[in-house]
This record gives structure tokens, sequence and C-alpha cells, in this order.
């Protein structure tokens, strides 16, 4: 392995421990929940879900798994 991928490596390292350097914008996430998939979106700063409960209480065991792993 060449010096400069051993740089690009090391930096890589050191910004995934400096978090406040990342800010997601929108990504969309497929569930396996216990009866049956569902997509979860995140953008403009919150969690959608595509599952009825979440249509109803605007969260849901879904949203808040990702919430949970994202903290």
């Amino acid at each position: 392995m060449h010096s400069g991928m051993i740089g690009k490596i090391d930096k890589a390292h050191r910004y995934a421990q400096e978090r406040d350097r990342f800010e997601i914008q929108a990504m969309s996430i497929r569930v396996h929940g216990d009866n049956g998939d569902h997509t979860v979106n995140f953008s403009e700063g919150r969690w959608r879900c595509e599952c009825d409960f979440f249509r109803s209480q605007e969260t849901c065991a879904h949203t808040m798994a990702l919430e949970l792993l994202t903290d």
C-alpha cells in the first residue's frame, strides 16, 4: 500500500471520530419489521415512516429504532 493511501485511511479514521464533521441531509432505509418491511426516510431533520402507526402518531417503532441507532 502506498503512502498516499495510508494517509487517506488515517484521515478517514480521524474524521469518523469527529462526528460533528457530518450532517445527514437525506436518506432512505428499509426496515425489516416483525409484520413486514417499511421504508423510513430522513429529510428536513426528521424521520418519516410509511407504516399506518406513523401516519396517526407521527412516530413508530421503526423511526424510534433509527433515532436510537443514529444518536
